[in-house]
Protein backbone atom coordinates (compact mmCIF):
# COMPACT_ATOMS: atom_id res chain seq x y z
CA UNK A 1 0.00 0.00 0.00
CA UNK A 2 1.17 3.32 -0.77
CA UNK A 3 1.16 5.84 1.97
CA UNK A 4 -0.32 9.03 0.91
CA UNK A 5 0.43 12.06 -1.12
CA UNK A 6 3.40 14.07 -0.34
CA UNK A 7 2.41 17.73 0.88
CA UNK A 8 3.08 20.61 -1.67
CA UNK A 9 6.10 22.72 -0.56
CA UNK A 10 5.40 26.68 0.10
CA UNK A 11 7.68 28.63 -2.03
CA UNK A 12 9.33 31.87 -0.97
CA UNK A 13 8.80 34.88 -3.30
CA UNK A 14 11.77 35.73 -5.21
CA UNK A 15 13.45 39.09 -4.12
CA UNK A 16 13.61 41.44 -6.94
CA UNK A 17 9.84 40.59 -8.30
CA UNK A 18 8.27 39.37 -5.19
CA UNK A 19 6.72 36.50 -6.96
CA UNK A 20 6.36 32.63 -6.41
CA UNK A 21 6.52 31.50 -10.36
CA UNK A 22 10.08 32.84 -10.85
CA UNK A 23 11.08 31.08 -7.90
CA UNK A 24 9.76 28.09 -9.50
CA UNK A 25 11.75 28.54 -12.27
CA UNK A 26 15.23 29.87 -10.46
CA UNK A 27 14.51 26.38 -8.66
CA UNK A 28 13.94 24.54 -12.45
CA UNK A 29 17.17 26.47 -13.43
CA UNK A 30 19.52 25.78 -10.69
CA UNK A 31 21.89 23.33 -11.19
CA UNK A 32 24.19 21.65 -7.58
CA UNK A 33 22.33 23.93 -5.11
CA UNK A 34 23.60 26.94 -6.45
CA UNK A 35 20.46 29.19 -5.93
CA UNK A 36 22.43 32.71 -6.30
CA UNK A 37 24.05 31.34 -9.84
CA UNK A 38 20.66 30.47 -10.98
CA UNK A 39 18.84 33.95 -9.68
CA UNK A 40 21.96 35.67 -11.30
CA UNK A 41 21.43 33.86 -14.53
CA UNK A 42 17.72 34.51 -14.57
CA UNK A 43 17.95 38.36 -13.73
CA UNK A 44 20.50 38.94 -16.79
CA UNK A 45 18.19 36.89 -18.99
CA UNK A 46 15.56 39.17 -18.31
CA UNK A 47 17.83 42.58 -18.29
CA UNK A 48 19.34 41.30 -21.57
CA UNK A 49 15.72 40.68 -22.99
CA UNK A 50 14.20 44.58 -21.35
CA UNK A 51 17.48 45.96 -23.35
CA UNK A 52 16.56 43.92 -26.51
CA UNK A 53 13.41 44.19 -27.20
CA UNK A 54 12.25 47.61 -24.94
CA UNK A 55 9.51 46.12 -23.15
CA UNK A 56 9.08 44.39 -19.65
CA UNK A 57 11.10 41.80 -19.44
CA UNK A 58 8.60 39.88 -16.78
CA UNK A 59 6.18 40.33 -19.14
CA UNK A 60 7.50 38.90 -21.77
CA UNK A 61 9.05 35.71 -20.06
CA UNK A 62 5.79 35.28 -18.55
CA UNK A 63 4.11 35.31 -22.28
CA UNK A 64 6.75 32.48 -23.24
CA UNK A 65 5.65 30.45 -20.37
CA UNK A 66 2.27 30.77 -21.58
CA UNK A 67 3.46 30.24 -24.98
CA UNK A 68 5.18 27.19 -24.24
CA UNK A 69 2.33 25.53 -21.60
CA UNK A 70 1.08 23.05 -23.21
CA UNK A 71 -3.17 21.49 -22.77
CA UNK A 72 -2.93 17.94 -23.68
CA UNK A 73 -0.07 15.25 -23.51
CA UNK A 74 0.39 11.54 -24.40
CA UNK A 75 0.64 9.04 -21.88
CA UNK A 76 1.09 4.93 -22.68
CA UNK A 77 -1.46 2.91 -21.11
CA UNK A 78 -1.18 -1.18 -21.95
CA UNK A 79 -4.46 -2.31 -22.84
CA UNK A 80 -4.68 -6.25 -24.22
CA UNK A 81 -0.98 -6.92 -24.84
CA UNK A 82 -0.50 -3.59 -26.99
CA UNK A 83 0.80 -0.33 -25.88
CA UNK A 84 -1.51 2.75 -26.47
CA UNK A 85 -0.27 6.19 -26.61
CA UNK A 86 -3.76 7.79 -24.88
CA UNK A 87 -4.15 11.74 -25.00
CA UNK A 88 -4.81 13.72 -21.60
CA UNK A 89 -5.63 17.09 -20.65
CA UNK A 90 -2.76 18.59 -18.54
CA UNK A 91 -3.07 19.80 -15.15
CA UNK A 92 -2.34 23.39 -14.56
CA UNK A 93 0.00 22.58 -12.36
CA UNK A 94 2.07 20.17 -14.24
CA UNK A 95 1.50 22.80 -17.78
CA UNK A 96 3.92 25.51 -15.75
CA UNK A 97 6.05 22.61 -15.03
CA UNK A 98 6.81 20.92 -18.26
CA UNK A 99 6.69 25.03 -19.68
CA UNK A 100 10.05 25.69 -17.37
CA UNK A 101 11.55 22.26 -17.88
CA UNK A 102 11.12 22.49 -21.47
CA UNK A 103 12.11 26.68 -21.86
CA UNK A 104 15.02 26.02 -19.17
CA UNK A 105 16.74 22.25 -21.02
CA UNK A 106 16.10 24.04 -24.48
CA UNK A 107 17.72 27.10 -23.44
CA UNK A 108 20.93 24.74 -22.25
CA UNK A 109 20.97 23.28 -26.01
CA UNK A 110 21.61 26.60 -27.72
CA UNK A 111 24.39 27.81 -29.23
CA UNK A 112 25.30 31.16 -27.58
CA UNK A 113 28.24 32.02 -25.44
CA UNK A 114 26.98 32.45 -21.48
CA UNK A 115 23.77 30.44 -19.99
CA UNK A 116 22.23 34.03 -19.32
CA UNK A 117 22.29 34.86 -23.87
CA UNK A 118 21.20 31.10 -23.90
CA UNK A 119 18.10 31.93 -21.49
CA UNK A 120 17.04 35.15 -23.12
CA UNK A 121 17.26 33.79 -26.53
CA UNK A 122 15.04 30.96 -26.02
CA UNK A 123 12.44 33.22 -23.85
CA UNK A 124 12.58 35.69 -27.05
CA UNK A 125 11.59 33.23 -29.18
CA UNK A 126 8.95 31.89 -27.15
CA UNK A 127 7.66 34.81 -26.53
CA UNK A 128 7.63 35.51 -30.48
CA UNK A 129 5.99 31.72 -31.14
CA UNK A 130 8.58 30.31 -32.27
CA UNK A 131 11.78 28.01 -30.59
CA UNK A 132 13.08 24.63 -29.88
CA UNK A 133 10.67 25.01 -26.33
CA UNK A 134 7.58 25.98 -28.61
CA UNK A 135 7.94 23.01 -31.14
CA UNK A 136 8.00 20.71 -28.27
CA UNK A 137 4.49 22.08 -27.56
CA UNK A 138 3.69 21.54 -30.75
CA UNK A 139 4.98 18.30 -31.06
CA UNK A 140 2.86 17.80 -28.06
CA UNK A 141 0.03 18.50 -29.32
CA UNK A 142 0.44 16.95 -32.52
CA UNK A 143 0.32 13.57 -30.90
CA UNK A 144 -2.02 13.73 -29.03
CA UNK A 145 -4.26 14.76 -32.01
CA UNK A 146 -3.16 11.60 -34.02
CA UNK A 147 -3.53 9.22 -31.27
CA UNK A 148 -7.42 10.97 -30.67
CA UNK A 149 -8.76 7.35 -31.34
CA UNK A 150 -7.59 6.04 -28.11
CA UNK A 151 -8.53 8.47 -26.25
CA UNK A 152 -11.65 5.90 -25.43
CA UNK A 153 -8.94 4.02 -23.24
CA UNK A 154 -8.50 7.12 -20.48
CA UNK A 155 -7.47 5.53 -17.09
Amino acid sequence: MRKGKAKKRILLNDPRFNDKLVTRFVNNLMESGKKNTAYNIFYGAIDKIQDVTKEDGLAIWRKAVENVSPSVEVKSRRVGGANYQIPLEVRPDRKVALAMKWLVDYSRLRKEKTMTDKLAGEIMAAAKEEGSAYKKKEDTHRMAEANKAFAHFKF
